[in-house]
């Protein structure tokens, strides 16, 4: 975080918008004491506090539910609401008639009637959102903050929650409201404050600003480092190497359906939760679809597991390079042939010779910056970390790469080098799916381009069509191009 000034009125519902990294959760675990502040001060309900544990943030009225609910589903509705804090009579035995009575109440007041002796596996997420969000305000609360509510919510219970929440408005208690879901924004929020990059990009009025303005500022305008690396589109007779079909999973997924021409990089657009890095594992055997089919060089097939796809020829650099992507104490050779290992291995004896020459081709035609091929990776640079995530599939020979945020976290001389290897995989006949978050990388580097919205197929660009302001109406919900 970098000098941010954020402000919340009594009975306010607030807004916090970013995306990825922008530092909302930092902003918030400052705010509940989860994180210390290295500078600056924090007012709240006219005095200065300093929180360094939830529990003081909450002494002073600030509560918070977090996406995942830290509830114990097995336990009775009652013993969660007072879950820490159970409420006990003068002989010091739990006074479970009080605590009924009392949680009954509190659920009422929200609208809620459910019977609270039932375990609360018994109820759906609904209600266990309503309990969550009772337990945050039964300790006094004077602000709520939600973290992505509505993520596991249908439409109808979006609506109870929201009844909720203007509820908590009418009773002058603020809610600061995180979600990737723009109408929501729009339709029960009064402020929106936009971070970017740790810092602060704008805070105004819900009736002073639109979907688009709203995008534009989250994302911001990225200088043009670069220039389009392609011109017109010229696929269009290209072989289509696999198709998805009315893909649909849950909320996240709403049948949605692309397909993948030979030597193509086709972008997926969208902001945080449009469901473009779940459509991708679903292609690649990670997570399976509720519904749907996959057609690979025109025929039907079922990726169970990563290691199908694997075997079917393609592979995939994952957002989070640290956590799902490197394996840090590895060296910089054992990362990059992990996925190799089956093919130059007999009778379960690595040939350290082929593995040694591969390491050392990719090496040198990739650039890697780094003093020998026993080098641990986690002491390379994220641009190098990148280059031999992707040196690990370019050895497998694949027909089709998967590149989730390929350039995030990497400065701009290591970003032109990914990208132009990108272009030279494509020349090479072999097929991107791109999914990232800055539009100028996706108009820079694509054949096509896929604009995504809250898990469904907003509208589809190609070639020159390819521009920023088009792509950001897509997002914000204009109207769809085909």
């Amino acid at each position: 975080m970098k000098g941010v000034d954020f402000s919340v009125r009594e009975g306010e519902v607030h807004a916090l918008m970013g995306e990825n990294g922008a530092g909302k959760s930092t902003l918030i675990k400052v705010l509940t004491g989860i994180y210390p502040k290295s500078g600056g001060q924090i007012f709240f309900d006219g005095k200065e506090i300093n929180p360094r544990t939830v529990q003081e943030a909450q002494e002073v009225g600030i509560s918070t539910i977090y996406q995942e609910l830290n509830l114990v589903p097995f336990q009775t509705v009652y013993e969660n609401m007072f879950l820490g804090r159970e409420i006990r009579n003068r002989f010091g035995a739990l006074d479970r008639k009080k605590m009924i009575l009392e949680c009954e109440a509190i659920l009422k007041d929200l609208g809620i009637q459910a019977d609270v002796t039932r375990p609360l596996s018994a109820y759906g997420t609904a209600v266990q959102q309503m309990v969550a969000i009772g337990r945050a305000i039964s300790v006094n609360a004077k602000l709520v903050i939600m973290d992505e509510p509505t993520s596991s919510l249908d439409t109808k219970e979006v609506q109870v929650l929201f009844r909720v929440i203007r509820r908590l408005k009418e009773k002058n208690i603020a809610v600061i409201f995180i979600s990737h879901r723009l109408d929501e924004i729009f339709e029960i929020c009064e402020q929106v404050t936009i971070l970017r990059d740790g810092e602060l990009a704008g805070q105004v009025s819900v009736d002073e600003i639109d979907q688009l303005q709203l995008i534009a500022c989250m994302i911001g305008k990225e200088a043009r480092q670069l220039e389009r690396k392609k011109e017109g589109y010229h696929l269009q007779d290209a072989s289509v190497l696999t198709q998805m079909k009315d893909i649909q999973q849950g909320t996240r997924l709403n049948g949605i359906g692309i397909e993948i021409k030979k030597g193509e990089v086709l972008g997926l657009a969208g902001l945080l939760g449009s469901g473009r890095t779940e459509l991708a594992k679903v292609l690649f055997g990670a997570t399976q679809p509720d519904s749907g089919e996959i057609f690979w060089m025109g025929q039907k097939k079922k990726f169970s597991t990563p290691a199908d796809a694997i075997k079917a020829e393609m592979g995939f650099c994952t957002e989070d390079r640290k956590v799902e992507g490197i394996i840090p104490h590895l060296s910089v050779r054992e990362n990059m042939t992990i996925a190799l290992l089956p093919r130059i291995s007999k009778c379960g004896v690595i040939s350290k010779k082929k593995q040694v020459e591969v390491v050392d081709r990719y090496i040198k035609s990739l650039g890697i910056k780094t003093p020998n091929q026993n080098q641990p990776i986690r002491t390379l640079s994220g641009g190098n970390q990148q280059k031999v995530l992707l040196a690990r599939w370019m050895c497998m020979n694949p027909k089709l790469i998967i590149m989730d945020e390929p350039t995030r976290g990497i400065d701009v001389g290591a970003k032109a080098e990914i990208e132009d290897l990108i272009q030279e995989l494509s020349s090479n006949g072999i097929s991107i799916l791109m999914i990232s978050s800055e539009i100028a990388e996706l108009e820079r580097n694509c054949d096509r381009v896929v604009v995504m919205r809250e898990g469904k197929k907003m509208g589809e660009l190609s070639g020159d069509d390819i521009r920023q302001d088009t792509v950001m109406k897509m997002i914000a919900g204009g109207e769809a191009h085909e």
